[in-house]
């Protein structure tokens, strides 16, 4: 048996993985002695810091498309699109008012402090506001106020918080990281590139400056990858429709995860976990909460193929 320091990422409805990885580690006699967590994270981790993870992981199974939206109460003020205020009411009627320097673990829940442009360690203090706090993702739920401070999902800064738990008198620290490669066969993009052809491009920068210093500008590009496979006319005006055919919500979120990815590789190299549990963002979308039973199986896969790599 081994203490362990878990780490739990944000991203959405992926997080159900955290309670596959806890699962797993609770199967192999670990003990977990400090949990920090982000966004669906810090729900995750403050549920199991107050040993209510078994009943949330329950009441997650039961919830169907449907009901997901009335959980999230649609509003059209205060900064989001919904409030999440029935979310909360199901998360109290589980753990009730308790705070976190009485959990049995200790326990950390970041959010992002808007007007400071920093993050926030919640590690005293009532529950349940810190973890409202910890979700409010940017243009989805309204943002929470705490002490006159306006806070935002603590993914925007710290995605995978690991420096909480630095300090942890653990034998190892696991994290679960909900921001992994796509899948192969998902689309793909190069790493620079144009929307047109180079030359089309070209093309028109003749058109609109009819400069001779101006086709300089051309040739200094020459390194730049154009999207060859992209078929796009030489003439995008505004009769052209460009736009995907993608719902806000989904904007959003996927705007969100890109960012998120990038961050957590910076927050990996600067502090690497002992084991590292990787869930792809192709598993589900960031608001497929009614997808329970599958994403904490698949949790609980990838902990243990984790471990057992760890372990040999």
């Amino acid at each position: 048996m081994a203490r362990v320091a878990l780490v739990l990422g944000s991203g959405g409805a992926r997080g159900y993985a955290h309670l596959g990885a806890v699962e797993e580690l609770r199967s192999r006699g670990h003990e977990i002695v400090a949990v920090s967590g982000t966004s669906m994270g810090a729900v995750v981790g403050g549920l199991v810091a107050a040993g209510k993870d078994r009943e949330f992981a329950d009441w997650a199974s039961t919830l169907t498309s449907r009901r997901v939206l009335r959980l999230a109460d649609p509003t059209w003020a205060g900064g989001g699109a919904a409030t999440a205020e029935r979310l909360m009411a199901a998360l109290d009627e589980l753990v009730g008012d308790v705070m976190i320097e009485d959990l049995p673990i200790p326990y950390t829940a970041v959010a992002t402090d808007l007007a400071a442009r920093r993050e926030v360690w919640f590690q005293r203090g009532p529950l349940l506001p810190a973890i409202r706090a910890s979700i409010a993702i940017p243009g989805l739920f309204t943002p929470a106020v705490v002490d006159g401070r306006i806070l935002v999902d603590g993914g925007l800064l710290n995605p995978l918080p690991l420096d909480p738990t630095a300090a942890a008198a653990a034998d190892f620290t696991l994290a679960v990281s909900l921001q992994g490669p796509r899948e192969p066969n998902e689309p793909s993009s190069p790493a620079r590139g144009f929307s047109v052809r180079r030359a089309e491009w070209a093309a028109d920068l003749r058109r609109r400056f009819r400069r001779g210093e101006a086709l300089a500008a051309v040739d200094d590009l020459a390194d730049v990858v154009p999207i060859g496979a992209v078929e796009a006319p030489a003439e995008v005006g505004p009769e052209v429709d460009v736009r995907p055919d993608v719902r806000t919500s989904e904007v959003v979120s996927l705007s969100f995860d890109a960012m998120q990815s990038l961050i957590t590789r910076y927050r990996l190299a600067a502090l690497p976990p002992d084991v590292l549990v990787t869930v792809p963002l192709g598993a589900a979308r960031t608001l497929d909460f009614h997808r329970a039973e599958e994403l904490v199986e698949l949790g609980r896969q990838l902990t243990k193929q984790a471990l057992d790599d760890a372990d040999r």
